[in-house]
Formats: structure tokens, C-alpha cells, sequence
């Protein structure tokens, strides 16, 4: 609702206001608004990200999910408006909704739903999904663009479907994008110092200020308490979610299309809009988490690293081996009586051929392997590893780990055989010839 009615309603409301308080024309005012619309997935996240702000009542996942779908509602708005200043002419514009809408969608889906039939039934190696998923990326933008739909629609829908499939090697393909996406950001702000001229800025300073003003005190919360109302949701959380709507990059590239278009412009649209986000990430980005504590949204459970765009791999569980010898004090004790960490469950006892699935009073008997979950380890702490060759310490060879005089702080994490077996050490592990081990940050002098 918000991405499709909210931009229309933003749009139609700054349309009305450049016109009657500005003095533009009708279809400058309404090119205006269609220009400025959508807001700015990046600029939101990369405060919510760098302040560690995870918010209440599932806000962060709405406000990346509007953010992210609005640009092709605006993209829209500023065609037909271009079409009405006499770019392309203004006599099909019924058909032109129809086609951006319908095209644009059923393309995206259509491209969507083979891409998916082909990384699920195909084994590619490994890049070559990679490259398929750009180039379904550049064809589901492509093919609507061909006839007539809307490509930033049928991209965005493919990119949904895709995303939200079980493919192969996922976890590397969204790693890929981020840093693809890093990339056009950088170029993006690259072109924008070339076509801008900080000079002409304080000519425009008033008019974008009000135009600023305008969207986040009235327009932009105007379309929010509209559509959210019925949804039940709460004062607090629709202020925020207003506050939260910044102009970023899309406004801008929608307004370098607006002026390359040849349209007849009668005022600076590129360094108003310019002039608007610089505003909007300045105001109202750096007052963001002052006004998600102020309105009490901020929620210490969630995580803003879980959202829309924040894939993590889907297995976030990690399974241990555990060997239960004749002499381990759990022999002879049910699982519900071993003192096991709070986030670790047992799934499963291997006992000679047979796999038992426990409950809380299942005995353990000597010789059973226990097969324990434990939530996966992240690494946000900086800690790494490193692996230190066994040839390199010839001395080492044939010692125990107790013998080494490894440094304190130094653990050794894992031991990997030249057969490529793994040993998990102890101080009594005598190092072998072709070892490697596998030792937490540890620089050597």
C-alpha cells in the first residue's frame, strides 16, 4: 500500500503544494512530486545498521520492504508525467499504465519462475550461477523495458521471487550483490559530483527547503496515518515510519531522467531534488534514532541485520559430534539430567547401528555418539583464524601441543591431518608430519 498508493498520494499532495505555494505550473508541480515520491532504502538501513537500532512491531522490515518497492511506483508517476509535458506523447497514457503495470509484473514473474526452474534443475559450476542470476537480473529489467512495461518493476518482482526461492549456493549469490550494490552506489554518487554545481545550490536553497519541509511534516504523514490506519497500527509507529521516509539516490536519478528527457522545464529540477536529499539525509537521517528512542520504538530483542535484504544462510544451526566414552560421568543419566548449555538440544544418539531420537528421559549408555545443535557462530566480535603449517616448526614434529610453548592467549582450534582428517587437540596431541593447524589470531615473531 505504501509503495504504490503512498507514493501517489505524496506525489499528488507536493504536486499541489509547488503549484499553489510555489507557483509552478500544473505539470511541473506534478512532475515535481512524482520525481521526489519514493524514499531511500540505503540511507534508512545504513542508520539503522550503524546505530544497531532494531525496532518494534516488525517497523525495520516494513520500512525496507516500502523503501525498496516504491521507485518503480515513482519511476511510473515520472513517465506519465514526462509524457504529459509532450515527451512520447500524452495520448496513450491509459495503455501506458496498463503496459507498465501488467508487463512490467508478468515478465518479472515470468523470468522469476524460469530462473528458478533452471539453478534448481541445472548444476552449474561454480560462477556460472552467479553470471546467470545477473543476466536474469538484466533480462526480467530488459524484456518489460522492450514492451512497453515498467523494467524497474519486473526487475523488482524477479529479485523478490528469486530471493525468496530455495536455490543452490544462495548465501554466495546475495554476498555477490551486496558487493554489486556497493558498486553502483559508489558510481551512482560518482555521477552525481560530475552533473552537479555546488554554485548553483543557494539559488534553489528556499524552494527545496520548503518542498523538504512540506513532504516530512504533511505529505509524507498524511500518506502513512491514510494507509496504516485501517492495518491497526499505532500512533507512535506510523510517526516514525513518516519520519523515516528520506530522498536518496532513486529521486535523483529520476530527475537526470527528467532533465535528459528534453522536457521543457522552466526551473532547476536536478539541484532542487539534489538539494532535497542532501536536506533529508541530513535532518531527518541524523535525528532517526533520537525520534525511534523519543517515540519508544527502539526494541533491544530484535536484530536490524534481519530484514528484507539481510540474507542469512538458512541453516543456522551447527551439529556437533559427541562421543560418549565408558568412563563419562553422563553414562547411566537421562539427557534431561546432563547439564547441557541453554541453546544446545540433542537431535539424535547414534548407538552401534541404530540412530535413537531422545526426549528428556532417554538414558545414555557407554559408546553412543550424541549429535548435539548449537546455534552457528557469527563472527561480529573480529575474531578470526588463521592456519600455521606443522613444516614450518620442524621442532614440532612429534611433540605434543603441551610442548610447544604456544603463548597463553593462543588456542589451538583444530589439527588437519595430511590425509585430510581433522583432529580436535588436546595438550596430549602429538603434532604429526603434513599437520596444519588451525589456531585463533595469533601473529608469530
Amino acid at each position: 500500500m505504501l509503495s504504490t498508493l503512498g507514493v501517489a498520494v505524496t506525489a499528488l499532495l507536493t504536486a499541489l503544494f509547488c503549484h499553489f505555494a510555489l507557483g509552478f505550473s500544473v505539470l511541473e508541480s506534478f512532475l515535481t512530486g512524482a520525481v521526489i515520491s519514493s524514499t531511500d532504502a540505503a540511507s534508512v538501513f545504513s542508520i539503522l545498521r550503524s546505530k544497531k537500532l532494531g525496532l518494534r512491531n516488525h517497523t525495520a522490515s516494513l520500512l525496507e520492504v516500502e523503501s525498496g518497492s516504491n521507485d518503480p511506483a515513482s519511476y511510473m508517476l515520472t513517465v506519465i508525467a514526462l509524457s504529459l509535458m509532450g515527451v512520447g506523447g500524452g495520448g496513450a497514457i491509459p495503455w501506458m499504465i496498463f503496459a507498465q503495470v501488467v508487463f512490467g509484473l508478468g515478465l518479472g514473474a515470468a523470468v522469476a519462475g524460469l530462473s528458478i526452474l533452471v539453478l534448481r534443475r541445472l548444476t552449474l559450476s561454480d560462477g556460472l550461477d552467479t553470471i546467470f542470476v545477473v543476466a536474469a537480473a538484466l533480462l526480467s529489467f530488459a524484456l518489460p523495458a522492450v514492451v512497453g512495461g515498467n523494467g524497474y518493476l519486473g526487475a523488482y518482482l524477479a529479485g523478490i521471487l528469486i530471493g525468496n526461492a530455495k536455490i543452490p549456493h544462495k548465501a554466495a549469490l546475495v554476498h555477490f550483490f551486496d558487493g554489486l550494490t556497493g558498486l553502483a552506489q559508489i558510481l551512482i554518487f560518482f555521477l552525481l559530483g560530475l552533473l552537479s554545481f555546488p554554485r548553483q545550490l543557494p539559488a534553489v536553497f528556499l524552494p527545496a527547503l520548503a518542498i523538504m519541509v512540506f513532504l516530512t511534516f504533511v505529505a509524507r504523514p498524511a500518506a502513512v496515518f491514510l494507509l496504516l490506519a485501517p492495518f491497526r497500527c499505532g500512533v507512535r509507529q506510523c510517526l516514525l515510519v513518516s519520519w523515516a521516509g528520506l530522498r536518496g539516490a532513486a529521486s535523483i536519478v529520476f530527475a537526470i531522467m527528467a532533465v535528459a528527457s528534453g522536457a521543457a522545464i522552466g526551473y532547476d529540477l536536478f539541484h532542487i531534488v539534489f538539494c532535497i536529499a542532501l536536506l533529508s539525509v541530513a535532518v531527518q537521517g541524523s535525528l532517526l534514532p533520537l525520534a525511534a528512542r523519543k517515540l519508544d520504538m527502539v526494541d533491544s530483542a530484535e536484530s536490524v541485520s534481519r530484514t528484507f535484504n539481510d540474507y542469512q544462510d538458512q541453516r543456522q544451526l551447527h551439529l556437533t559430534r559427541f562421543p560418549i566414552g565408558a568412563g563419562h560421568p553422563w553414562v547411566g543419566r537421562t539427557i534431561g539430567e546432563c547439564e547441557l548449555p541453554a541453546d544446545a538440544l540433542v537431535v539424535m544418539l547414534r548407538r552401534g547401528s541404530e540412530n535413537v531420537i531422545p526426549n528428556g528421559d532417554t538414558a545414555i549408555q557407554a559408546g553412543d555418539l550424541m549429535v548435539l545443535s548449537t546455534p552457528l557462530y557469527e563472527d561480529d566480535d573480529g575474531v578470526s583464524l588463521r592456519e600455521v603449517p606443522v613444516a614450518e616448526h620442524g621442532d614440532w614434529i612429534g611433540r605434543p601441543i603441551k610442548e610447544l610453548g604456544i603463548p597463553a592467549e593462543v588456542l589451538i582450534v583444530l589439527v588437519r591431518r595430511a590425509d585430510g582428517t581433522t583432529v580436535v587437540p588436546k595438550g596430549g596431541t602429538v603434532l604429526q608430519q603434513g599437520d596444519m593447524l588451525v589456531v585463533n589470531e595469533w601473529e608469530e615473531t
